[in-house]
């Protein structure tokens, strides 16, 4: 084993346990968060960097909030982080919820650089979203990203990049050659769902709405925020006015227990796709669990 991969739902306790794992195996953590990337996006996107103590982390505030962040930059900066890890003789520990950032590392997705092709773009305005959808998917037949599919500009940059991807000259990232163990942590729904409530409203009692508050006073657009998932998503719009205090805390409660079924979905397909998971009981002791099996790495 060279890598060691935690995944989970969100709220199921992955920040804990790879912190435990990093002390007991000279780990250090990379985060595979989508939202973790950016700077200033903290009580929303969980960072919770006080756990980490003395730990080293990575791509964690790597870049702004009003920068593009790409699958393509995730798995090159995934890339230098490991290399670095691995030449100080320390462990790797993969942790995160963003499923597309884990199966991209885990099962080698090709991506190459693409820059913008404005010929392309000019050519793909003049179609309705249904052609470009359809051409997409004829580009890719499995696709790993459908949110691509609801938004105009995110449609024409994967067909951008899809284009870009078939021509000879493209060179794709090479990962090193990774052997990795791979632990997810499982709950029982309901104890989930109160975890997830409970830790929403920490969240908005600890600062949440402010945060979002001052991203925007920052600079950062509505519509930036709305793409930013989606604590930032319904604080946006409750700032703006569009809900008010019960609904915000209603549907972001609801939204957050239908994205965590869907990362458990992502997780299932990973797995029907090859990615060996062992999973933990995170009702008993995650850490013992994974420190037993991880007996041959320890120092």
């Amino acid at each position: 084993m060279n890598l060691l991969v935690i995944l989970g739902p969100t709220a199921s306790g992955k920040t804990h346990l790879a912190v435990q794992a990093a002390r007991h195996l000279n780990g250090e953590i990379l985060s595979a968060d989508s939202r973790q990337v950016y700077r200033g996006l903290d009580i929303g996107s969980g960072k919770d960097l006080a756990e980490y103590g003395t730990i080293p982390y990575h791509l964690i505030d790597i870049v702004d909030p009003g920068c593009e962040f790409s699958l393509f930059d995730f798995v090159q900066e995934f890339k230098r982080a490991y290399c670095e890890v691995v030449s100080r003789n320390r462990l790797p520990i993969l942790a995160g919820g963003t499923g597309l950032y884990l199966d991209a590392v885990l099962r080698g997705y090709r991506l190459v650089k693409v820059e913008e092709n404005l010929s392309l773009r000019q050519e793909l305005e003049k179609l309705e979203d249904a052609v470009l959808v359809e051409r997409l998917r004829r580009l890719r037949p499995e696709l790993h990203n459908t949110t691509d599919l609801t938004d105009r500009e995110r449609l024409t940059r994967a067909i951008e990049i899809a284009e870009g991807e078939r021509q000879p000259a493209a060179e794709a990232i090479e990962l090193p050659d990774l052997s990795p163990r791979v632990f997810g942590l499982r709950w029982q729904r309901d104890r989930l769902r109160q975890r997830i409530t409970l830790r929403l409203r920490q969240r908005l009692d600890n600062g949440m709405i402010e945060e979002v508050e001052s991203l925007h006073a920052a600079g950062v657009a509505w519509e930036t925020l709305d793409n930013f998932g989606l604590e930032y998503r319904f604080v946006a719009r409750y700032l703006q006015g569009m809900i008010n205090r019960n609904d915000l805390f209603q549907k972001l409660n609801s939204a957050i227990h239908q994205f965590a079924k869907r990362q458990d979905t992502w997780f299932r397909r990973m797995q029907r796709q090859g990615v060996d998971i062992c999973w933990l009981d995170a009702e008993k002791d995650p850490v013992a669990a994974l420190l037993a099996d991880c007996q041959d790495v320890v120092k």
